[in-house]
């Protein structure tokens, strides 16, 4: 009988317990990798303990049979898992405690006993077996009930969070990357899953697969399977979420899987979701190659590096384009996300099998790094121009356990209804949060009831003070290359000369070659020439001096750069074709907004200030060919920043004057 609830005050208290008597023996890093593991394997044996001595019995009498043990057992256990050992967590004993334990994880089904292997179990029961520890460990989960029916899911997943969080350093070095706050789970699941309320509604028992490709612990998948488990309470036969995930770390993976194990289908109880969940990184090793999803939802490390994956994205990039997961671009090596963000847009099913909806967590550099032509705004131009940005919700800051920035969840879908085609909703919930106690630097949460009103607001898909819909052009612009013409004039003093004498050009000259022309150049010594006299000039020379030689193009070349002195006043110069040199130092960009005609905002915007000016008419986009470049940025300020009047002047002086006459009064008191 266990001594133990599992309230959330016991288990708090319950962790502690085992932390303390590992104090001294084991580092605070290492005691994730003692009390993580033993509080799945209770949770196994929890569920398997009514069980227990059926499976047993079975297993002695059909051992030698022939019969697949493992099918008749989980018949017995109606769980996709079993344990065939004689011991459990209360009966191992305290003289041969470690080599019972040891058989005991053993005798685990495949599918079970693998995560043990993820943590290294084996060899954490020999440091606790060596330190004296082990029986006590042993028998301190052996008196805590964690069967599902005492503790749910989602206070498991706290839980699991909660070790996660204490001791995390053990488990890697950015434990908390892979987790995801509950209450933004929830949020994209609700997001994600509620337009799909009248097709649940009208095909009862509807199965519908969920795709996660950084699970972590499961958070996501266990939070929508739930979700859709509620229909149950408005429909007779509620919708069925078929679970796939894939996670790059063993631990969390093994955390997951645990999850998966306990969770049964009621239409089919003895399936293996666990089978769904595999190892890798998502990036260079997709483990659902092909493969595409009803739904799929993800919280991808922010900020985080690619280059262990590079080979294979590039790769990947380069023989496969638009086949592949990256065609649109590549980002910098420096952020990931948006990769996740391609990849999570390729696995959504395809429109003519009914299409899908993905949510995704991201940071809000995705929003607007990269300039025009650039991999960032080229994958946003993809997803915008194939219309698979349903909405986007910029969250509140100091949300999340590890950063207070700002975080953006991302609605994908391809198969949007009539009224949000070709436009996409923005919702500002920044403001939409309660405060909580400091989790790390999560202060804040979104209320049930604020979420609820953003679900509201999305669903309604209307124009309001924190929702806009907007035609995805809008976040478009063309970057034009705008050009001024080079305008100079040649200078010939003996600043300039010395200049000459210095170039590449006339040092290879003989020395005959070098008398010839500074005596043809020394009748024009003070003067102020136009641009073209310099050819004129040493067409001339050439011609009338035999001791100059031949004269190649590169000696004009030296003395432009030599005598030439930009002259703003001057007349432009042109090349030998008549057309304008544009001068180098003056060329600039203009962003021209992508529903508006680059010649009109060319005449409106930049002529007024630069009669002279000119667009490069070569510098042209490489998809559609128009002259500048298209970009794509979606900024959240741009559509609701609210003007602030600043203060006025006589009470911001009034306020200075107070505070000066408070800092005397204070000097005053110092110097009596």
């Amino acid at each position: 009988m266990a001594e133990n609830n599992g309230s959330a005050a016991s288990l708090a208290d319950f962790i502690w317990k085992n932390a303390e008597d590992l104090w001294g023996d084991f580092k605070h890093t290492d005691f994730g990798k003692v009390i993580l593991p033993f509080t799945l394997l209770r949770r196994l044996e929890c569920v398997l303990e009514p069980t227990r001595n059926d499976v047993r019995d079975a297993c002695l009498t059909h051992q030698d049979s022939g019969i697949d043990l493992d099918l008749i057992l989980r018949q017995i256990t109606r769980y996709p898992f079993y344990n065939t050992s004689e011991y459990s967590l209360s009966s191992l004993g305290g003289t041969k405690t470690r080599q019972n334990l040891q058989d005991y994880v053993a005798k685990f089904s495949d599918n079970a006993r693998v995560i043990f292997e993820q943590f290294d179990f084996s060899n954490t029961v020999i440091r606790l077996d060596k330190a004296g520890l082990l029986f006590k460990i042993c028998k301190n989960f052996a008196g805590i009930d964690l069967h599902p029916d005492v503790v749910p899911d989602r206070v498991m997943s706290n839980l699991y969070e909660h070790l996660i969080r204490r001791f995390g350093a053990e488990v890697n070095e950015g434990a908390e990357d892979f987790m995801t706050p509950r209450d933004v789970v929830h949020l994209a699941t609700t997001l994600l899953l509620d337009p799909d309320d009248s097709l649940f509604e009208a095909n009862p028992g509807l199965i519908r697969t969920l795709y996660d490709p950084t699970c972590g612990t499961g958070g996501f998948l266990s939070d929508a399977m739930d979700h859709v488990a509620e229909y149950g309470n408005r429909f007779e036969v509620p919708p069925v979420l078929i679970p796939y995930g894939q996670e790059l770390e063993p631990e969390t993976h093994a955390v997951c899987m645990t999850g998966m194990l306990l969770r049964a289908l009621e239409t089919d109880p003895g399936r293996d979701l666990s089978k769904n969940i595999k190892m890798g990184s998502t990036l260079s090793n997709d483990q659902f190659a092909g493969e595409r999803f009803h739904y799929g939802i993800a919280n991808p490390p922010f900020g985080k590096k690619w280059e262990k994956d590079q080979d294979a994205v590039n790769t990947e990039y380069r023989e496969k384009g638009f086949n592949g997961r990256f065609g649109p671009g590549l980002p910098r090596i420096n952020d990931g996300s948006m990769l996740f963000l391609l990849h999570l847009a390729s696995k959504m099913d395809l429109p003519e099998r009914g299409g899908g909806r993905a949510a995704i967590v991201l940071s809000g550099s995705p929003l607007f790094n990269g300039g025009a032509g650039s991999g960032e705004s080229e994958i946003r131009r993809y997803l915008l121009e194939h219309d698979l940005v349903d909405a986007i919700v910029s969250l509140p800051t100091e949300i999340f356990f590890r950063t207070g920035i700002g975080t953006y969840l991302w609605i994908l879908s391809n198969k949007k209804p009539k009224h949000r085609r070709d436009r996409v909703q923005l919702i500002n919930a920044t403001s939409l949060w309660t405060s909580i106690k400091n989790e790390g630097n999560k202060r804040r949460i979104i209320s049930n009831d604020q979420m609820r009103q953003i679900a509201d607001i999305y669903a309604a898909a209307e124009e309001g003070e924190i929702s806009h819909m907007l035609d995805y052009r809008r976040f478009g612009y063309r970057r034009i290359k705008v050009l001024r013409p080079l305008r100079m004039s040649l200078h010939i003093n003996g600043e300039s000369l010395v200049k000459l004498k210095n170039e590449k050009t006339w040092v290879k000259l003989s020395a005959a070659q070098q008398t010839a022309w500074e005596a043809a150049l020394v009748p024009h010594l003070g003067l102020v020439q136009p641009f073209a006299w310099a050819e004129t000039f040493v067409a001339n020379v050439a011609q009338s001096t035999k001791e100059v030689g031949k004269v190649s193009k590169t000696f004009t070349k030296a003395l432009i750069n030599a005598f030439g002195a930009r002259d703003l006043g001057g007349d432009p110069v042109r090349d030998a074709d008549g057309k304008l040199v544009a001068d180098s130092d003056l060329t600039d960009y203009e962003n021209v907004p992508l529903l508006e005609s680059v010649k009109d905002y060319f005449a409106r915007e930049v002529l007024p200030h630069l009669p002279d000016a000119y667009i490069d008419e070569s510098f042209r986009d490489d998809s559609d060919g128009e002259v500048g470049r298209v970009g794509y940025e979606i900024n959240f300020n741009r559509f609701f920043y609210k003007y602030v009047p600043p203060r006025k002047l006589h009470d911001i002086d009034a306020e200075l004057k107070q505070v000066e006459a408070e800092i005397a009064e204070l000097l005053g008191e110092v110097t009596e």
